[in-house]
């Protein structure tokens, strides 16, 4: 065989030549407008992260930014489908539509506030032909808002839907930058609500105060269940604060855990408290004669915290903490 005449070898394709079979080249997609991420059939397109595209979500036409790709997936439908690569003009069109809707999105309230509706509209997605608004809102009661809906559809020539959603919906949408210094997680990556509850800030050592473990919206942080197992697992072979246990230094109480770490914090009678590594500590059993130790005070903890995701907030309605 002649070289640069070398026949490919069965089963094999070549780097460079599009992906064949009953698999689809498929891409992870961000939308800019809401921050939701799906996953997108990319054709025949040489997509890479970072590219911004146009894709059809089987509503309207709405612009996106590639965040990874998946490669090939068989045996399952795409929920959208990239069209092409973003255009200046899809900039421009998506920029006339947003003061569209902002402009909406004013006279709703307005209009809300005329009719004395306690409702907190946030967001408003008008349809691509403009003949269909959605308008997002929370609310903590029902609410009659009839009169609302037939001032906005003659307002705006269209059909109106009202759509409530709850708070944890409305950070993600509305989106917003966490006391980490970094943006939602709700409003970049997350799909799904996983279930927090009080007991992942205690398993992880957290002060109890809700401006601090709660988010945006006014809920428990969403990031406290990334840690939890972890920490539920190395905090199984530590003793719990307050037993008496037996240390090199003597007998004393627990008084603090570093769970990562591996380290318990003991208070002595009538010594400074010391650090010891869990291995060098044991319980041990009440015995008569040994002198009681001190109980180290406790953290004030506001005993409203219930073992649930609702973290209660001040008298204004407010938490005053980020996600």
């Amino acid at each position: 065989m002649r070289e640069g005449t070398r026949q490919q070898e069965p089963g094999r394709a070549r780097r460079d030549s599009p992906p064949r079979g009953t698999g689809t080249g498929w891409v992870r997609v961000r939308l800019l407008r809401t921050g939701r991420s799906m996953d997108c059939e990319g054709g025949d397109l040489a997509l890479r992260q970072g590219d911004k595209v146009l894709i059809d979500d089987r509503r309207s036409s709405v612009l996106g930014v590639v965040t990874g790709t998946s490669g090939m997936r068989s045996g399952q439908a795409p929920v959208g489908r990239v069209l092409r690569k973003a255009e200046p003009k899809d900039f421009a069109r998506a920029e006339q539509e947003n003061r569209r809707e902002e402009q909406a999105l004013v006279y709703a309230r307005e209009r809300a506030r005329a009719f004395g509706l306690p409702i907190k509209l946030f967001r408003v997605d008008l349809g691509s032909g403009g003949d269909r608004a959605t308008f997002f809102f929370s609310c903590e009661q029902r609410v009659d808002f009839r009169g609302l809906v037939r001032d906005l559809a003659g307002h705006l020539h269209a059909r109106i839907e009202m759509r409530q959603v709850g708070v944890r919906d409305e950070s993600r949408m509305t989106g917003g930058i966490g006391s980490c210094g970094r943006e939602l997680c709700c409003a970049t990556y997350l799909t799904r609500f996983a279930p927090v509850s009080i007991k992942m800030a205690k398993h992880q050592r957290l002060v109890l105060n809700p401006t601090k473990i709660a988010g945006q919206c006014s809920r428990l942080k969403c990031c406290l269940v990334y840690e939890d197992e972890l920490y539920v697992e190395f905090g199984k072979g530590l003793p719990k604060p307050g037993k008496r246990v037996q240390t090199p230094e003597g007998v004393g109480r627990v008084e603090d855990l570093d769970v990562l770490g591996g380290r318990v914090r003991v208070s002595f009678f009538e010594r400074p408290p010391m650090t010891f590594l869990a291995s060098e500590v044991r319980l041990v059993a009440a015995e008569q004669g040994v002198p009681a130790t001190p109980t180290p005070t406790p953290v004030p903890v506001d005993a409203s915290l219930p073992d649930s995701d609702e973290v209660p907030t001040n008298g204004d309605g407010s938490n005053g903490g980020g996600a």
